[in-house]
This record gives structure tokens, sequence and C-alpha cells, in this order.
């Protein structure tokens, strides 16, 4: 098409189709939110994604590193003793896909799972062993370790034994509770975390302009964060910030830290999480 008279021609049906398109934006629920997730960059993903599908602007600032543990050994031997145990208890995804890996490993294969009882904390540890082919016999309705105590009930824990793949420091409610209901257990480290390295200045410019909301996926995340930024700092950094827990465990550890829980998940996963964030932003406007 030739220009009239020296001048361009207006595409109009281009820039209509792109306003319709920006209003499709802004009418995001989380449009314009500027929201931090502080998981490690590997397991990040699906939390990043359902945020933007959202409208949200992410800003990663992972606060955990997954590595293997210093030694296999102690998981290894387990694996290697599988026949003594009636039931596998996985707490997290990282210690259910490092167990599977160790069973490769050690010449050994999910077939050798059968017999045992299966329970995973919650789905995204149980859809690991679904991957695999293993069929996961306990998903509790409280996806934490009291939940888990709750599916596995009273009945017939006295004498069985317990194989437990975890991080190299975690919780010990569920050890000690299947202990003195009579369970023989045996805890093995699957992975340790630890507190990533950031360079000087680099949390500061993160948090430049301030966002909207933090999230804690777990209680890690929140103490290492803290870590991160100086326990006496963290405050001060966060000021104005809402603060998203995944759930009642992790908001304790961010209470003991000295911060408020402004938004906290009633399903412990990342999708009940990003339910929680849109909910906390429903009817609010951009700059509230």
């Amino acid at each position: 098409m030739s220009a009239v008279g020296g001048r361009r021609p207006v595409v109009v049906g281009e820039v209509v189709s792109l306003r319709e398109q920006l209003n499709g934006f802004e009418r995001l629920p989380l449009f314009g939110r500027r929201i931090v997730i502080t998981r490690t960059r590997e397991q990040a993903g699906t939390l990043r994604e359902q945020l933007t599908a959202l409208g949200a602007e992410v800003i990663e600032i992972p606060t955990l590193e997954i590595r293997d543990p210093a030694s296999w050994e102690p998981l290894d031997s387990a694996i290697r003793r599988l026949e003594e145990f009636d039931v596998l208890l996985v707490t997290s995804a990282n210690g259910a896909r490092n167990f599977l890996r160790r069973l490769e490993a050690c010449g050994r294969n999910v077939r050798d799972l059968k017999g045992l009882i299966i329970a995973a904390i919650g789905p995204a540890t149980a859809e690991e062993f679904v991957k695999s082919g293993v069929k996961v016999d306990l998903t509790p309705r409280a996806y934490m370790a009291e939940g888990l105590l709750e599916a596995l009930g009273d009945r017939g824990l006295h004498g069985k034994a317990f194989l437990i793949p975890r991080a190299k420091v975690a919780r010990d409610v569920v050890p000690r509770l299947l202990t003195e209901k009579g369970g023989r257990v045996e805890v093995v480290e699957a992975y340790e975390t630890v507190v990533p390295q950031l360079p000087v200045g680099e949390l500061q410019r993160l948090l430049t302009p301030p966002p909207d909301v933090i999230t804690f996926t777990s209680s890690s995340t929140a103490s290492n964060f803290a870590k991160l930024a100086g326990e006496n700092n963290v405050s001060e950094l966060l000021r104005g910030a809402a603060i998203a827990s995944i759930g009642p465990i992790t908001s304790q550890t961010i209470r003991k830290l000295g911060l408020t829980v402004t938004i906290e998940a009633k399903q412990s996963t990342i999708p009940g999480l990003v339910r929680a964030i849109e909910r906390h932003f429903r009817g609010k406007t951009q700059g509230e």
C-alpha cells in the first residue's frame, strides 16, 4: 500500500488489537505486582510461571542451594537393606528424587520397593515416585510432617521399621513421635541445603524498587533469607512487602524471625500459595 500525501498509513486493526492485548494484561489479578520468589533456581519454574501468567513481575532471589550429601554411604547402606523396612517415608521432592537416584546407583530398581508402604508428604513429593512408576500409598490431607503422622494413624506402628531419607538438617518431629509409638526409625541424609553466596549489594539491588510480596516455600527459605539479609536488617529490608507463606510450619519460622505473615496458603502447595496471593490482591487496585 502506498502512502497518501507522503504520510504513512495508520494500521487501525493492529493498533486496536494491541490495545486489547494491553487491556487484557492490565485486567490480570497480579498485573503490576512485584513478587519475590526464594526457591532454588531449579525448583522456581512452576511458581514463576503461575505468577507470571497472572500478570506479576517476578524477581528471583534463590536462598537455597541443594547439594549432595558429603557421603552417600548411609543412604546406600539403607537401600541395600530395603527388606528390613516396612515403611518408606519421604518428606520432600528432593528426598524422593535422590532416593530414586541412589536406588539405581546401588543396582536396585523400583521393583525392589514392592512390599514397602510408601508415604509422601505431598503431591510434589508423590509425583517424583509416580514419574518412576511407583505407587504412593499415603499422602496426608495436611501437607506437613504432622499430617504424615495422622495419615499413618496409630494402628500397627509398634515394631514397624521406618526409613526416612531427608535433608541433613530437618525437623525431628516425625522420627521422635514414631519412636515414641514403638517404631524403629532410621533417618539417612539424602541431600543438604546451603545458603548461596550473593555479590555485595546484590540483595539490595534485587529488592529495589521494593516488592509487593516476598514468598517463602519452606522454613529453610525464610531462615536463609534472614541470613543473607542479616537478621538485624531483614525487617527493614522487607518494610512494606507482604510476606506470603506456603503453610503453618513455614509461618512459625517466619514469626520467629520477627516478621509478620500477611498471606498463608490454605493448602501447602505451590498452586495453593499462588491462590492465596491472588485472593490477597483481588479487588485491590494498583498502587494500594
